[in-house]
């Protein structure tokens, strides 16, 4: 180690040296020693995990502080105490500090090991300028290092740096300074900042880093998860396929005969006298529940029909007006507010006019089906929106009804499925047909006891 030279105004060739005392070189190969081990410490301490147990790089720190205080000087009670300071609030400074907001936590943490590394050398040497245990300053610096970006890091080195040339002023008033004294202390501060701007950019690389692993993470759980969507919708898009294919053919062989059994009540009805109202009604209730499965064998075919969507630009918010006068025309006792969110300078869509508005009706007669007799409110909203950097128009019905379970929400636009005892269980099945044929997507929300809300997406293109 390199003497710091402090010449004595009254006797001015007399020369100290941090060298020539017993206790100064025993103490200062250890000292040498506790330079490298502060910084692990500091970063140990900061990184370990507070579930109340010490961790090993915990145990090492008290191991290296234990060594510390069995150098000279041995019976200095205050080193002996500072260094016990200093040991344990290394490890507990997050538990001590739990009171203090966090924003400023880390500041008092830095702030109080200075102070205790500076009272440290004030008790370790003849002069605390000769201290072998100026070393203890690399603790806050390399913990500053850890906590803060550069340019807080430089501010706490230079505070500590300060902390420390606080001690020349009362030892010039008995000393004078050498310029090989001058360059010893200019060479301790500059390699205090040299290794706090090392360790702070290492710790800065290695946030970043984690950053973009953390990035990296999320963007793969992203794509997981539209992964399984897409696998959930092509599973869908399969059965949708083969039941179409069923229902087609199903619908055909029911179709022949409801046409041979209406033709024959209508003869029948003919031919009954007028007297016979027993006979005439009964023949009635063949034909119209005729009609009704005839009604029902369409929605069939309908579903089952391949779709060939003529696109043209149209504006969403007049199909939305039509379809809701479609689903709202004959229903005088129908106890529903409807509320209109159209923002301005939608741009127009290219989509097949006829079968938007199915899916516009479809999904205002399931909200006014799903409020009941009760009524309620439907909030229709259109908005321009983006998808996977798709431009195009979102199209929101919400309602105030009971909502959908959850363990329903991944069958609601299944074929078939139904939680109506009249229902056929085909009308949202066709509503997502209709919106994959234009490239859109529909999803369900429906958060517990706040009714459902329809999420439908067109691209413009």
């Amino acid at each position: 180690m390199a003497s710091t030279r402090i010449v004595n105004s009254d006797e001015p060739d007399h020369e100290l040296k941090a060298g020539k005392n017993p206790a100064g070189a025993a103490a200062e190969r250890p000292a040498v020693e506790a330079t490298a081990a502060p910084p692990q410490a500091a970063s140990g301490a900061e990184a370990r995990d507070h579930s109340g147990g010490l961790r090993w790089m915990d145990l090492l720190w008290l191991v290296l502080i234990g060594f510390l205080a069995v150098l000279n000087p041995v019976f200095e009670i205050h080193k002996q105490l500072t260094l016990l300071a200093i040991g344990l609030f290394q490890i507990f400074d997050r538990r001590l500090l739990a009171s203090i907001p966090a924003s400023r936590r880390n500041v008092y943490s830095v702030l109080l090991k200075i102070l205790l590394c500076t009272l440290l050398i004030g008790h370790t040497g003849t002069l605390a300028m000769e201290s072998p245990y100026w070393l203890i300053y690399y603790v806050p610096v390399m913990s500053a290092a850890t906590l803060f970006e550069a340019r807080g890091t430089l501010l706490w080195t230079a505070l500590a740096g300060a902390a420390y040339c606080s001690y020349l002023y009362p030892t010039l008033k008995e000393y004078e300074l050498t310029a090989g004294g001058e360059t010893e202390i200019a060479l301790r501060l500059l390699f205090l900042f040299l290794a706090a701007v090392i360790v702070n950019r290492f710790v800065g690389e290695s946030r970043r880093q984690a950053e973009r692993y953390r990035q990296l993470a999320e963007t793969l759980a992203e794509t997981n998860r539209r992964l399984q969507q897409a696998q959930a919708e092509a599973r869908r898009s399969e059965r949708l396929a083969a039941l179409g294919q069923l229902s087609a053919g199903v619908a055909h062989e029911i179709r022949n005969p409801l046409g041979v059994i209406k033709g024959s009540a209508e003869m029948l009805a003919q031919k009954l006298p007028p007297s016979d109202a027993l006979a005439v009604e009964l023949a009635g209730y063949i034909s119209t529940e005729v009609d009704r499965l005839n009604a029902i064998v369409s929605r069939f075919l309908d579903f089952a029909r391949p779709l060939h969507p003529i696109r043209r630009p149209a504006a969403v918010p007049a199909l939305i007006e039509r379809a809701l006068k479609v689903a709202m025309a004959g229903r005088n006792d129908l106890r529903v507010a409807v509320e209109r969110e159209f923002a301005a300078g939608l741009p127009e869509v290219p989509v097949d006019a006829e079968l938007c508005e199915q899916v516009f009706t479809n999904l205002a007669l399931n909200a006014f089906q799903a409020m009941g007799e009760a009524g309620g409110t439907l909030r229709v909203r259109v908005r321009p929106a983006a998808s996977n950097l798709t431009p195009g128009v979102a199209i929101e019905f919400e309602d105030t009804g009971p909502g959908v379970p959850a363990e329903l929400r991944e069958q609601i636009f299944n074929p078939f499925f139904t939680t109506r005892k009249d229902g056929v269980g085909l009308g949202l099945a066709i509503v997502s047909k209709i919106v994959d044929e234009h490239g859109g997507s529909i999803r369900l929300e429906s958060p517990p006891g706040r009714g459902a809300c329809f999420r439908v997406f067109l691209p413009c293109a």
